[in-house]
């Protein structure tokens, strides 16, 4: 993890916990750093605006303003499982590390009985899912969705071929065979092109902002694919 994402998630994981302190020991093994590390990244936080504060005391630590952080929510212990449920058949597909992260979250912010609850009724219910791997090379590939840079990628034709492309990346796509497609402008070609991400042998994200496209092109291009697209409004 780069100190960019490790900053944010420290302000996810206050924010998860808050009006609760997090001692920095427990920061520094969440996130698998020195408690100097944690010291340095809380102060440039702080610096930068966002308001945490140090509670002094045996169970003090780092807390992030209630202000900053949602009200409680009261989730049922079956509504809880109903979210594992879909994100557990959903655990190979983009963002999943996160979905994970966002569900641990929740179960720490119930209150004790209903999350014991919610805890026993998963035990209990078990999927039956062959998901698809997840390619390694996705991880790189969110990352530069998310901060829209260029990727680098070595990428595997059906016929073993292999050419390293640069790629202006726009969307995941789920396929109906059940794989998972990256779709972008592939400078090569000079075109939109559809890779499949488990012939993706090797993705680097580079340092060049990537070009906008509309999406409504892209749709028409990739006829025998279904966008992978979620309305969170």
């Amino acid at each position: 993890m780069n100190r960019t994402d490790r900053l944010y998630a420290l302000v996810e994981e206050l924010r998860a916990v808050s009006p609760r302190a997090r001692p920095a020991r427990e920061l520094a093994a969440r996130f698998e750093v020195s408690i100097r590390t944690v010291e340095r990244d809380i102060s440039a936080l702080q610096q930068s605006g966002v308001p945490i504060y140090a509670e002094p005391g045996r169970r003090g630590g780092y807390v992030l303003d209630k202000s900053m952080t949602l009200p409680p929510l009261t989730f049922t212990p079956a509504e809880v499982v109903a979210v594992a449920v879909a994100l557990g058949r959903a655990k190979d597909s983009p963002l999943a590390s996160h979905a994970r992260s966002a569900l641990r979250k929740l179960v720490a912010a119930m209150p004790p009985p209903e999350g014991a609850t919610a805890r026993d009724l998963a035990a209990r219910i078990h999927l039956v899912v062959e998901p698809e791997p997840y390619p390694r090379v996705s991880k790189v590939i969110e990352r530069a969705l998310l901060h829209r840079r260029v990727l680098r990628i070595e990428y595997e034709d059906r016929k073993g071929d292999a050419t390293v492309r640069e790629v202006e990346p726009t969307v995941f796509v789920g396929g109906r065979g059940g794989h998972w497609y990256l779709v972008g402008m592939c400078r090569l070609r000079q075109d939109v092109r559809v890779f499949r991400l488990d012939r993706i042998r090797r993705a680097e994200e580079t340092e060049e902002a990537s070009p906008e496209h509309s999406l409504d092109r892209f749709s028409m291009e990739v006829p025998n694919v279904i966008l992978w697209n979620l309305d969170l409004g």
